[in-house]
């Protein structure tokens, strides 16, 4: 079949910085002063621009600077130039031999200019190859170890049929031993297996076993002296291991030149970045080399590595993973497969005999040693490059001989978007130590080779021509340096041309001598302006018409033509949708524009008759109704000069006016009846006020006072027999104890007597005293609250 010989994947490094990553097409300012677009042509002739022109229309397309009177050679038009620093004729034999040209490319780019270089790439013949062989000891993988001890001969008889370069090493993992992925029991750390297996080694998560050999016996030896081990969960260290073989360059014997396979075996899943909190591990991987007695020292203090991490660090060592697992895990080792460029994944038998088959398979579809693969087009940010391979001959594949060695060709086109920085990208194929650095400057500056240094009449003998623009001296400003700055300088003078120190001119005009000189439209009308803040070409449409077609537009605003009004002219002058039953205009509470009541704020569509949101009315005129209907009230002095233009009020006995009815109290505690109709305007009323008030009755004082004091009576006498009761209890009581004691004792009659003289009297005064204060708390009482009532009503 037709196709390539050897894949070229490209692998591109664009270090951009946030301010290159938009699409849309910047500006820079050339060295000739003015802003030119990214894929503009110049014109620098000197008399190019009229007066007030911009000198921005300088920039635009050949044919369009031909056509205003620029000539050819007063065309300036960057190209791009392609500077091949580096490159080396392909040797595909030796120790260091050259297998892609140039090495090498600085680019010139003017945005939006694709530039092609070709690339040229011939597989060496016999080139090295190490294999590093990381085998998952658990104690699921038992009966795979004694087959993995016989490789040696088979791997290397595989990998000499490609290269006579070729070398082995071998390394093994576990997990980290901490709970809970081992078991930290002392005797179970120094023999994780079963009781009844005598072959065990300690648990251990990563031990490098033998760096890079090709020596079968070697091989052999070393593997044989490795035992089973075991842990706790099913998922492994894997990634700590591979994370390990990558970067220990040299414990593991990665030579500068070769291809560099890194096999692993498993038949479980693997721990990843996070895991590692379970035990307490929180520190990250920091991608490091940590080996030390060919133990991996790190593991019990570092977290796993992330897939990301390990697919960096496996890119940036040049190492392609082959992964050969059992079919059970076939899923996530094909998932992690996507995840890492370059890695391949073969299916494992129950005890690793097809462990050969696999890596022979492998290794022959890998992508930096695979016959034939289609290409790839790649576009990132604001550099585009595309690859299109030019080898067409029909190549022939060979079993014995699966890396053919013709040299093929890659046109890679280049294209800058944007004015971006001097930046690189690196074109390497996978598995491969050779590179091609291109390195892109763009070309967004102007170079006008005729640049006058000297003062010159173009500029009025006043300054120089540069890129056919006046570069004025010191004092002297303008177009053509016509215009003497004066006693001020060119900034004080610059800043009478901005309005609220905002842009010179808005934009649309050169301040000449201090003043805004105008440019022209694109239509051919000018600005105006004192700051050329106006144009007439951006007033509201209708009907996809300026101003409808029925006025003119001045400075951003339609003068409607008689007859017509609106924003944009749109509607005939008429009130007749505004008019209302009484024949006003919005009730005299809005405007009519476009047939239309615009009310004041509160009052409603359609003819603004109703004020929703505006305050009670009834409260708010409430003095004006009490001075006019009764006289009296706040206003009762200068009724008329307050009252005269918002309300009309008349007394009458029925109301005529419907609506709703107020009920509000006046400043003499009468409640007053009144209606009000708003006429025409915003704050005048017409109001009927009802003649009668009702005023409450004053309180009955006689009464009061009589009903007190015979309640205060009733109360006294009450008090009176209420204590003479309570003076008798207490005699008898008082009696009937006498008695008792009298009989008990030898005691004449006389004491009788002597009691009652001596006890009955002062208890009766003490209970009298007694009522009579109490009494006469209540009278104070009464007065008191008599006198509040008074004061309440009056």
């Amino acid at each position: 079949r037709r196709g390539l010989c050897v894949i070229l994947y490209v692998l591109i490094f664009l270090p951009f910085s946030s301010s290159n990553v938009s699409g849309t097409p910047s500006h820079r300012k050339g060295k000739c002063g003015i802003v030119i677009h990214d894929v503009g042509t110049i014109c620098f002739l000197e008399n190019f621009t009229k007066a007030g022109e911009q000198e921005a229309v300088r920039c635009d397309t050949v044919e369009e600077l031909m056509e205003r009177g620029c000539r050819m050679e007063d065309v300036i038009s960057p190209k791009n130039d392609i500077d091949i620093t580096a490159n080396q004729a392909l040797s595909p034999e030796g120790r260091e031999p050259v297998q892609m040209r140039p090495q090498r490319i600085n680019l010139k780019l003017r945005p939006g200019l694709p530039a092609t270089f070709k690339v040229s790439f011939k597989r060496a013949v016999g080139y090295p190859v190490d294999l590093y062989y990381l085998m998952d000891l658990s104690y699921s993988m038992k009966d795979d170890l004694a087959n993995v001890k016989e490789l040696g001969k088979d791997l290397l008889a595989v990998l000499k049929k490609v290269t006579k370069h070729a070398r082995i090493g071998f390394g093994a993992f576990v997990d980290k031993t901490v709970l809970p992925y081992t078991n930290t029991n002392k005797k179970k750390l120094e023999k994780p297996c079963d009781e009844n297996d005598q072959q065990c080694q300690a648990a251990f998560g990563y031990r490098h076993v033998l760096s890079m050999t090709d020596s079968e016996a070697e091989f052999r030896n070393q593997v044989s002296q490795q035992y089973i081990s075991g842990n706790l969960d099913p998922p492994e260290g894997s990634l700590d291991a591979m994370m390990q073989a990558a970067v220990c360059r040299n414990e593991i014997g990665w030579r500068n030149s070769s291809t560099r396979l890194l096999v692993l075996t498993t038949d479980a899943g693997f721990h990843t970045a996070g895991d590692g909190k379970l035990a307490g591990i929180l520190e990250p991987n920091d991608e490091q080399c940590h080996m030390g007695g060919q133990l991996y020292t790190k593991s019990n203090e570092m977290d796993y590595p992330s897939v990301g991490q390990l697919a960096t660090m496996l890119e940036k060592n040049n190492i392609q993973p082959i992964f050969a697992v059992t079919q059970n895990v076939e899923k996530v080792y094909k998932e992690l497969s996507e995840m890492i460029p370059k890695s391949e994944v073969g299916i494992l038998s129950s005890d690793s005999r097809n462990v050969v088959q696999l890596i022979e398979n492998a290794y022959n579809v890998s992508p930096s040693l695979s016959s034939c693969h289609r290409l790839h087009c790649f576009e990132k940010k604001n550099i585009r490059k595309v690859y299109v391979a030019n080898q067409t001959t029909p190549i022939v594949l060979n079993h014995k001989f699966p890396l053919c060695p013709f040299q093929i060709s890659f046109n890679v086109t280049v294209t800058a978007d944007s004015c971006i920085k001097t930046q690189s990208f690196t074109i390497r194929p996978q598995g491969i130590k050779d590179t091609l650095t291109v390195t892109i400057t763009p070309v967004c500056e102007c170079e006008c080779a005729r640049s006058v240094d000297s003062v010159h009449q173009h500029c009025s003998d006043k300054g120089s021509v540069d890129c056919g623009i006046c570069r004025c001296v010191e004092g002297f400003i303008g177009q053509f340096c016509e215009c003497s700055s004066g006693n001020k300088d060119t900034s004080a003078l610059r800043a009478s041309c901005r309005r609220d120190n905002g842009t010179e001119c808005e934009g649309r005009g050169d301040c000449v001598c201090g003043r805004c000189q105008c440019h022209t439209t694109e239509s051919g009308s000018s600005y105006h302006g004192e700051f050329c803040q106006c144009d007439d070409e951006h007033c509201e449409k209708f009907q996809n018409k300026l101003c409808g077609g029925n006025g003119q537009c001045n400075c951003g605003e339609c003068k409607c033509n008689p007859g017509y009004e609106g924003s944009a002219c749109q509607c005939t002058v008429s009130e007749e949708g505004c008019r209302t039953p009484n024949n006003s205009v919005c009730y005299g509470r809005g405007v009519c524009k476009c047939n239309r009541c615009e009310c004041k704020e509160g009052y409603q569509r359609p003819h603004c008759q109703t004020c929703l949101g505006c305050p009670d009315q009834c409260l708010s005129k409430l003095n004006c109704i009490e001075c006019l209907g009764f006289m009296s009230g706040p206003l009762k002095d200068n009724c008329n000069t307050v009252c005269r233009g918002s309300v009309h009020g008349e007394t009458v006995e029925q109301f005529t006016i419907p609506g709703k009815e107020c009920l509000q109290k006046d400043s003499e505690g009468c409640w007053i009846k009144f209606k009000l109709e708003q006429l025409v305007g915003e704050d005048v009323y017409r109001a009927e006020i009802d003649k009668q008030r009702e005023c409450p009755k004053p309180p009955n004082v006689t009464a009061i006072i009589a009903g007190s004091l015979a309640g205060v009576a009733i109360i006294g006498i009450l008090l009176l027999l209420l204590v003479k009761l309570l003076i008798h209890l207490n005699d008898l009581k008082e009696f009937r104890k006498f008695e008792n004691e009298k009989k008990k004792s030898k005691w004449a009659d006389v004491s009788l007597a002597l009691f009652g003289l001596r006890c009955c009297p002062r208890r009766f005064y003490s209970y009298l005293c007694f009522s009579f204060c109490l009494y006469l708390f209540i009278i104070l009482f009464t007065v008191f609250i008599f006198l509040l009532l008074l004061m309440t009503n009056y």
